[in-house]
Order: C-alpha cells, then sequence, then structure tokens
C-alpha cells in the first residue's frame, strides 16, 4: 500500500493542512500563478498576502511569491475557517483501545469536513476531546443520519480498517421511521442503481445494472406510521433513503427526498429519523468477530 505522503505543516485545532498537488502537464510560470487559478474561492490579493505571510508551505519550506511552478509537487497550507453554528448534542464514546474507537453519531453532526461544516464535525471534536491527532475515520455517516461511526486510531491499521467496508465484510444495520403502507409486504428486498452527481444534494435512481441493495423489514407500526429495520448490503450515497422513498415511504424529518427541502444550519428541530443501530464485522488482525450497538433511539413523531 502506498504510503501517505507526510505534510510538512502540523494540524491546527485538530485540522489537517490541505494539500493541493502540482500537475504533471503544468502551463504556468509560478506556484503563485497556478494557486490563484486552483483555488478560486481565494482572491489573488489573499493568495498573495497568504504567500508573503509563509502560508504556502513545501517540504522545502514556504514558496516564495515568485517561485517557479514544478510539475508534480504539493503545497500544503491552512485554510481560514469560518464561524459555524454549534451542533448542541454531544458524541457518545461507545468503545475505545489502542486500536479504534466507536462513537454513537448525533443527527446534525457531519462525520468529517466538508463543505461548510469543518469544526462542527465528529472527526475534529474527537480529535480535540480525546487528544488523538491521528484519528481517522474507517467510514462515513452522513450528517443527518445518528448512530454507529468507526474511527481508526492506529494510523498502520487504517488500511486494514477501511478495506472490511470497502469489501462489504461489515455487517451494517440501521432502523428508520418512516409511513406505514399496509399494502406493501415485508421483508423485502430492493435492487436499483443509484447515481450521485457532484455538487447535487439528492441521488436518484435509473434504468441500468443495479449497483444498491437493501433488505428491509417491518418492525411495529403505530397508525400512519412504522418502524423499519434495513440491512445495506452496499453502500451507495443516501442508499437507504432512495429505496425507502421509492417505495413511496419517505423517512419521517427528510429534507431531499422525495423534495428538496433544504433546512437552515442551525435547524435542529425535526431531525431524519433514521439510526445507525449496529455494526459486526471480523477483526481485521485476528479474525474474532466484533460487535457494536447503538444506545440511541428514534422517537416517534
Amino acid at each position: 500500500m502506498r504510503r501517505k505522503l507526510r505534510s510538512p505543516l502540523p494540524q491546527r485545532d485538530g485540522l489537517d493542512p490541505v494539500r493541493v498537488h502540482l500537475p504533471t502537464d503544468g502551463r504556468w510560470a509560478t506556484v503563485r500563478d497556478f494557486l490563484v487559478e486552483r483555488l478560486p474561492k481565494l482572491s489573488p490579493a489573499l493568495v498573495d498576502e497568504m504567500l508573503a505571510a509563509g502560508r504556502f508551505v513545501t517540504h522545502d519550506g514556504p514558496v516564495a511569491a515568485d517561485e517557479a511552478f514544478r510539475p508534480g509537487g504539493f503545497v500544503w497550507f491552512h485554510r481560514d475557517v469560518a464561524p459555524e453554528t454549534p451542533v448542541p448534542f454531544e458524541l457518545e464514546v461507545l468503545h475505545r483501545d489502542e486500536e479504534i474507537l466507536v462513537v454513537d453519531k448525533p443527527h446534525f453532526l457531519a462525520t468529517t469536513p466538508r463543505g461548510g461544516h469543518v469544526t462542527e464535525t465528529a472527526l475534529i471534536r474527537l480529535r480535540r476531546q480525546l487528544d488523538l491527532p491521528d484519528l481517522s475515520p474507517a467510514h462515513r455517516l452522513d450528517r443527518a443520519t445518528a448512530g454507529l461511526v468507526l474511527f481508526v486510531v492506529d494510523p498502520a491499521l487504517r488500511g486494514a480498517y477501511q478495506t472490511l467496508f470497502h469489501d462489504r465484510r461489515v455487517d451494517k444495520t440501521y432502523e428508520a421511521i418512516a409511513p406505514h403502507d399496509p399494502g406493501l409486504t415485508f421483508p423485502r428486498t430492493i435492487h436499483s442503481r443509484i447515481v450521485k452527481h457532484r455538487g447535487v444534494l439528492a441521488a436518484f435512481e435509473e434504468a441500468g445494472e443495479p449497483n444498491a441493495e437493501t433488505r428491509v423489514e417491518l418492525l411495529e407500526s403505530r397508525g400512519a406510521l412504522a418502524r423499519y429495520r434495513l440491512h445495506p448490503r452496499t453502500g451507495r450515497t443516501h442508499q437507504i433513503r432512495v429505496h425507502l422513498n421509492s417505495l413511496g415511504l419517505p423517512i419521517v424529518g427528510d429534507d431531499l427526498y422525495p423534495e428538496v427541502r433544504p433546512k437552515p444550519p442551525d435547524d435542529f428541530t425535526t431531525p431524519l429519523r433514521l439510526l445507525a443501530r449496529s455494526l459486526e464485522f471480523p477483526d481485521p488482525r485476528t479474525g474474532r468477530p466484533r460487535h457494536f450497538h447503538s444506545r440511541r433511539t428514534l422517537p416517534w413523531p
């Protein structure tokens, strides 16, 4: 396995520096010219200011304002993080040893920095609170979904645990609250092709070879609503949400399916009723089975 290239910059408040690759087919005279084009969210004046302050760094030191472009190289820097609305819910640590950390994530808290959610994420909170700078996620759980997330404490084992998820050797179960349709029979397994385009909030199903599979079981019903257990055999983005919606059973609190209705970032009143209930997998070193279960519950609306 290829070793991760170590950054010449340390973490800052739990955040890793940004790494930018200089293309091998470069057409830029200087590194500065490339950065201005590659980082459109940074104005040319800000790039110049950061260069003058030595904030862009290679393994040879700070990048000079007139430094020639070096195809195939790397540049690191720390972004300025905008203020974020604090997520008013706590992570619960369910298991910790020298290799892994398993937590019960609340709704509304992203797993890793992405988009406008950087510091208010499970990864950054845990790095700071537990003093674990090398902590990394073995997989990702959507911001809207609550429940189990597995993190890797020992960097040497990161690849082994991530491979478990990639190779579908982790048995995952979820629970959801959604409408009850007496005309549908359960259990049933849904196969379909799910596509998610970059920059588009919602995924969708299309004709073609199936790439997503979910088994759905009915646990109980209460009037117009029901609680379901779900076993995703694959891990497509928003797979469970898309599959339940395809049955005409959109999950309570879903702001993407069947239609996109984005919530303000400070609205924590209506959680998606979806919970990652359990994780089961063989220990990648010993082969012994590991089982973890969420302590959270999904409240009926």
